[in-house]
């Protein structure tokens, strides 16, 4: 069992940059692919980032690509959201989610909820325009 914690999230003006967390504890965390999902309200859950276990490749949705970046430390089984340039849009409720393997051999999977085996409780991000 994984648990997992985020944090970081808060109120920011567009423009502004955001860093996200998330602690991850339980069993071994550090050769898990991991992923970064958002949901604003009334919207579907929605792929942000996705990073493999080594933390060596990593993957974005359109949407962010170029201003978000998602990283690693595995010793201190940490996952990172640095999000610049944040806009309106990106207002919503985020989430880091786990999966049991080490890597998505399609890389697509790495796009999909169902991909993943455990998610954190998520924390708010609100941009103002």
């Amino acid at each position: 069992q994984v648990q997992l914690v985020e944090s970081g999230g808060g109120l920011v003006q567009a423009g502004g940059s955001l860093r996200l967390s998330c602690a991850a504890s339980g069993r071994t965390f550090n050769r898990n692919a991991m992923g970064w999902f958002r949901q604003a309200p009334g919207k579907e859950r929605e792929f942000v980032a996705g990073i493999g276990g080594a933390g060596s490749t990593t993957y974005y949705s359109d949407s962010v690509k170029g201003r978000f970046t998602i990283s690693r430390d595995n010793v201190k089984n940490t996952l990172y959201l640095q999000m610049n340039s944040l806009e309106a849009d990106d207002t919503a409720v985020y989430y880091c989610a786990c999966s049991k393997g080490t890597y998505f051999r399609d890389t697509r999977n790495y796009a999909l909820p169902g991909s993943y085996d455990y998610w954190g409780q998520g924390t708010q991000v609100t941009v103002s325009s």
